[in-house]
């Protein structure tokens, strides 16, 4: 039989020699587990001896616990009697706030982020938010859309308009998929759930991030006939634990495709975030290499592989990095990836056409994801109109060889209209999903994807156009943009850049 405690033994279990927590009303012992915990020790012993519910239940999906843990490290239930109370907030007597508006009243996705931030706490709104060094670039991959002019046509019949196409063979309704957001949960406890329903009902694909808040099977568990997704993925330096990870993906039909992301080899120097970890408890992230702060040097690399490895001391974010692989190349990890893996592969975080260029001559690529990581890894590096621009400059057969998506900066259906126009195939959008969450739920997601949806719809009207498939360079004007990108040599003469890149390699193993 369970034993149950008093609050006043589990809280004695405070030290690292021995650590207990409590976790949805059953007590465990962590003490084991503290060395090899992702996110270091020091983030459970701030929760040692207390009830961890509240800041582990957002972020660590079901099973977690019994993942890492041995059956016999559940000690056994809480006596809810002898639990401290919780102090109850005192009651907001200013007549003026009416909580959140009625999801119908947010007309565009700075409305739905201004309503998730009074909602969100602290730390995830620093989360989400939050981008690298002085924001320049986060802010650029929006104005970068701003200026290009579009070049409406008139006497056109606007009566239909249609927004479906297909993504890597697959049907869809709309243009615009959710990109690899991690914890959701942080938002809403509909999670990465929540946004496959709202995906659902607009046809839209979803991308869900290796850091997710939920498992991808209970992501999937509700999804549509024909709903497609696909599986973000950042390898491991473990590398088992990514290849564990790709047969457990392989087990689920609904996940149609990989997207191995490298945009991010390591993490940015996010302020906003960094500065939340004062911010009440530090989250015990359960996942994903680089530790510590960007604000401080990097640590010994003979250091990085000892046993007692420091805790992360930055946000969200850099606990999010522990374990990720900064050692990718062409040579190595794709061949690594196709032993792996029979789905297909896109490739984001490409920021140069020489990338775009490499990456379309790989048989496996079907699809490249023009991304900067929202401005979360390099500031200052370009926004994806710019690499758009470049390929279009430089080797414009990279969108005859792969489908071309792009990320970053959308805020309105324009947005989505100037990029298919400029040859994308498809547009994501990550944290208006997250802040469509904090905002509604499920239902502030579907708003997010209703406004942008009928935004893309006025404007291919306004344009003269019936389907995405007419959109080209003829309904844009760039000169504004063209005079901002890359106007150095095309360094892609001589032998291909795969096989430079797959032989300087290889010469060095």
């Amino acid at each position: 039989m369970s034993k149950v405690f008093d609050y006043e033994e589990v809280a004695k279990h405070n030290t690292a020699e021995s650590c207990w927590v409590i976790l949805y009303g059953s007590v465990w012992d962590v003490t084991s587990f503290l060395p090899s915990h992702p996110g270091g020790s020091k983030i459970i012993l701030q929760l040692a001896g207390t009830d961890a519910t509240e800041e582990y239940d957002p972020i660590h999906p079901p099973g977690t616990l019994e993942e890492s843990l041995p059956s016999s490290a559940k000690l056994g239930t809480i006596d809810p009697d002898t639990l401290p109370k919780t102090e109850t907030a005192p009651a907001d007597d200013d007549p003026t706030d009416t909580g959140p508006p009625p999801l119908e009243d947010l007309l565009n996705l700075d409305d739905i982020e201004e309503a998730a931030t009074k909602q969100l706490s602290r730390k995830a709104w620093a989360y989400y938010f939050s981008a690298s060094d002085d924001l320049a670039t986060k802010s650029h991959n929006n104005t970068a859309y701003r200026q290009i002019l579009l070049r409406p046509r008139i006497f056109r019949d606007c009566t239909h308009c249609s927004t479906a196409t297909t993504l890597l063979g697959h049907s869809v309704n709309i243009p615009i998929y959710v990109a690899p957001a991690a914890m959701a949960r942080l938002a809403h406890p509909d999670g990465e759930a929540g946004i496959a329903a709202a995906c659902a009902r607009f046809g839209a694909v979803q991308v869900v991030s290796n850091n997710a808040s939920q498992t991808p099977e209970q992501i999937v568990a509700g999804a549509a006939e024909g709903q497609v997704f696909g599986w973000q993925l950042y390898v491991q330096t473990e590398r088992a634990k990514s290849e564990a990870m790709l047969a457990r993906i392989a087990k689920l039909p609904a996940y149609k495709f990989l997207v191995l992301t490298l945009d991010a080899p390591v993490p940015g120097k996010r302020e906003h975030d960094e500065r939340s970890k004062n911010i009440g408890a530090n989250l015990p992230i359960r996942s994903s290499v680089q530790e510590g702060s960007a604000s401080t040097t990097s640590p010994d690399p003979e250091a990085a592989s000892a046993k007692e490895i420091p805790a992360p001391t930055g946000g969200v974010g850099k606990a999010l990095f522990a374990g990720t692989a900064p050692d990718l190349t062409w040579a190595t990890t794709l061949p690594w990836l196709e032993k792996h893996t029979t789905l297909p592969i896109v490739l984001k975080g490409i920021q140069t056409h020489e990338d775009a260029y490499i990456a379309s001559r790989h048989p496996q690529v079907k699809a490249i994801v023009l991304s900067n990581h929202g401005g979360r890894a390099m500031d200052t590096a370009p926004p994806a109109v710019h690499t758009l621009l470049e390929i279009r400059k430089y080797c414009p057969d990279v969108f005859e060889r792969v489908e071309v998506w792009v990320d970053g900066g959308i805020k309105r259906g324009t947005d989505v209209v100037k990029a298919l126009c400029l040859g994308a195939k498809a547009v994501g959008v990550g944290r208006a999903a997250l802040f469509g969450l904090g905002a509604g739920g499920q239902q502030g997601v579907e708003r997010v994807l209703e406004i942008l949806k009928a935004e893309t719809e006025t404007a291919m009207r306004l344009l003269g156009v019936e389907r995405v498939e007419e959109l080209g360079l003829q309904h844009i004007n760039t000169r504004r943009v063209e005079q901002e990108i890359y106007d150095g040599p095309a360094n892609l003469e001589g032998p291909s850049l795969w096989e430079k890149a797959s032989t300087a390699i290889k010469a060095k193993l």
